[in-house]
This record gives C-alpha cells, structure tokens and sequence, in this order.
C-alpha cells in the first residue's frame, strides 16, 4: 500500500482567505468558541509569536500593533468546503479515508513511485483551483510515514507542498532522525518523556527500538508504531479505539437565568452528542448533565452541579436523549443563579450490534434507527439543524441568550442564499 495524506494548509484561515483574497499575506487568527482562544493561525500570525490555544486577551497588544485580522470559528463554512476539498480528492483515488475536517489518507498504490510527485504536484493544483484551499500533500508506504512526509512538505519550502518518502532505506533514516519522537502520531505528551527518558529522542531510534521491550512497556500501540516507522502497514482509521465518552459542552454568549433557556441548550447539546454516537455506530447507556455558573466572577452567587441518567436501554435515538437530558437539567436547576455554561456527557458506549434488548420495554428499534438516518442524512444534505426537536429551539441561526458568542464571524458564503459573496465586492478586512 502507498499512502498520501492531503492536509489543509491553517485550514480555517485559508477558508477565510478563499471569499476575502484581501487577507492574503497578512496575519490572521480565527478564535474559538465564545472568542476565546485561537484555533487557527496564518504564517504571518505565527511569526509575529501568536501560539496556539493564546487567549485573545493576552494577545490585544499583538493584533493591534500588527493589524490582526480576527474571526469567529464559521464551522458551517468550514464544513462545507471540507466537503469541497474531500469531493475533489475523490477524483484522484479509487480509496479515500476522511481522518478529519481537513485531513484525508489516499490510496496511491496504483500510482508507480517514479510519477507520484507530480501526481500529487497535479492533487494539490487541483484542489487549489477548485476549491482555493492550499493543501500539503505527504507520501508514505504507511499511515505514519505520510503523516511524517506531510510535516516534513510543509517545514520544507523546497518541497513546493510535496514530499514523497524515498525508497532508499539510508534516505529514510535520514529524514527520520529529523522528526522529534514527540511529532510521531500517535505518541502523546505523557509518552514523549518516557521515550525520551529512555533515550529515544527522534523517529530513527523508535524505529530501530528492542520491539520486545516497546511491547512491554508502550503495549500493542507502541509495537504498532515501530512496524509503521519500519513501513509495515499496521494502523487502519477503523482501528482507531471509538470514542468511551462523547462530550457537548459550550459556555454561553450571555447570562442565563431561567430554566427554559438551559432546557433548550441541554436538548441542543443532547441532540448534537447523539449525532456523534450515530457517526461511529455506537449506543450509550447513561447521559450525565451539567450546569454551572461562572466562577471567575465574585459577582454572583456561584452553583455548579451535575447528574446522571440511566437509559433503560442503551440508546442513540435523540428523542430519547433528549428526553432524559431535560429530566436530568429539571433535577439540578436552581432559580437565583447566572448560569454561564451546561453541557452533556454520554457514557456507557458500546456497539450497537451488542445491545441486548428487553420484552418487557415497548420499542421499536428498527423504525427508530430508520427515523434518525433519514433525519442525518436530510441535515448532512441539506444544512445542519434542518429537522430538530422542537425541545431544542429554532435553528442554528436564530439568536439566543445561550447562543456562544460569535461577535467576529464570517458570512455563511456557501451555504444560505442571503449571505452568497457577490462579484467584484471588495470585501473589507475583519478589524477588531
């Protein structure tokens, strides 16, 4: 197998960039939910010292000075024109794996090594033409050496977005002497210091690591990850462990104090968690709900608790979540309080296929699993929240106190018709 992982380049930036050509070459961050933190960063924001996860408080002297272009996250744009991007990359591949909003692993192996850099050279025009998101493309016989060839494309200037893995095993180890161990997929900040406190330091040395002794201190997934290193192919995305918990959870744009506003946030948060729970075919067991009021302000009086509801059955069908999610909030809410964030936890998850189900309760599995396919497949189609429980409002563009804030976002370019970008509009900058 050959593998090519396709990787937009500060992808929230450059969706910005594709309907505002103003923002190129200057510095942009896009923020995170409620304008906390920034996600997304361009070049010319990182080299002005804009870290990852910076709050924007902390930075104001920076984006005044520099004339920081500043956005809220536009998750429907964003969505969409991954959708764009992944529709494009279909062309080039009888196998494509979406591994996030703006990575996807392509199958190369009919592509002969000797043409795969300007095949890719020919992806990444492509995808630049018809979508206007520029992307690095990084080849490898596994899954972790294209992630590897993917960094290495994008560091390197001289690689023009593109870098296949050589054949030649004295050219690999040269490159993987590069590559921090810490910058290996899937080694994590906890694991980082343990191999490097036994004194592996790059990709080089996990590769040529005692694997008796990786298996018995790092399991299974560090064997794993040396037979990748050593281009085994060995880690598969549907072998990636499934979620055991799915969280929903956002602080509000606004206080909230009455028991309908956390009513309809929790059935919201319900109904996007049980979406997820569809997505990786898996049912919960429990919901635990939570609400709390801003402990960072001596203001108000402070309140925070939490509870957990047992499904009779395990579950994803969403009336049934968000049934027992306004049971559980009804249980915890407290009048007198500002509440400035809730949130839901599904636990308990499992594959569906091994749910043992009772006599003794009414269902009917069937119709329920045929009702919420249609209604995801309508959203995907047609727009997120487009069919929803009444219990969870209007849709997703109606404002509520609850809402997170978004004071800095972008136009819904592609996907509602009032906000569609018009010819030769000159677009101004989004300013602080």
């Amino acid at each position: 197998m050959v593998f090519a992982l396709v990787d937009g380049n500060n992808f929230y930036v450059s969706c910005e960039r594709v309907f505002q050509p103003a923002l190129r070459g200057v510095p942009v961050i896009v923020l995170s939910n409620n304008d906390g933190c920034a996600v997304a960063r361009s070049n010319e924001a990182k080299a002005l010292g804009i870290k990852m996860g910076d709050p924007l408080f902390k930075i104001m002297d920076i984006v005044e000075a520099h004339d920081v272009q500043v956005f809220s996250s536009n998750y429907e744009l964003y969505g969409d024109m991954s959708h764009r991007v992944v529709e494009t990359l279909s062309m080039f591949t009888p196998n494509l794996e979406v591994y996030s909003i703006d990575e996807s692993f392509l199958d190369l192996d009919h592509i002969q090594y000797s043409n795969r850099t300007a095949y890719c050279q020919e992806i990444r025009d492509t995808v630049m033409q018809w979508t206007g998101i520029p992307v690095g493309i990084g080849v490898g016989p596994t899954r972790t050496l294209s992630k590897i060839a993917n960094r290495i494309a994008k560091k390197r200037k001289e690689c023009e977005g593109v870098f296949v893995f050589p054949e030649d095993p004295i050219e690999q180890d040269a490159w993987l002497e590069q590559i921090p161990v810490e910058d290996i997929w899937g080694v994590g900040y906890r694991t980082a210091p343990r191999y490097k406190g036994a004194g592996i330091m790059n990709a080089k040395d996990l590769k040529y690591a005692p694997q008796e002794w990786i298996k018995k201190e790092f399991t299974i997934v560090g064997l794993r990850m040396v037979h990748e290193l050593n281009g085994i192919s060995c880690i598969s995305i549907d072998d990636l462990p499934q979620q055991k918990t799915i969280v929903c959870s956002r602080s509000f744009g606004e206080y909230v104090t009455e028991l309908h506003e956390l009513t309809e946030a929790i059935a919201r948060h319900a109904e996007s968690a049980s979406v997820k729970l569809r997505a990786q075919g898996t049912v919960c067991g429990a919901i635990s709900i939570s609400i709390r009021t801003n402990h960072f302000s001596p203001k108000y009086p402070q309140y925070a608790n939490s509870t957990t509801v047992k499904c009779e059955i395990p579950t994803q069908y969403s009336p049934d979540l968000v049934h027992a999610a306004i049971e559980g909030v009804k249980r915890i809410y407290k009048e007198g309080y500002h509440y400035k964030k809730c949130g839901v936890m599904l636990h308990d998850i499992c594959p569906k296929e091994s749910v043992q189900q009772s006599l003794f309760i009414e269902q009917n599995i069937v119709r329920n699993s045929a009702l919420m396919e249609a209604v995801d497949s309508i959203n995907l189609r047609y727009g997120r929240r487009m069919i929803r429980s009444g219990a969870s409002g209007g849709p997703a563009g109606n404002k509520r106190r609850w809402n997170m804030r978004r004071d800095r976002k972008s136009p819904a370019y592609t996907t509602r018709w009032n906000e569609l970008p018009h010819l030769n509009t000159d677009l101004p900058p989004n300013k602080i």
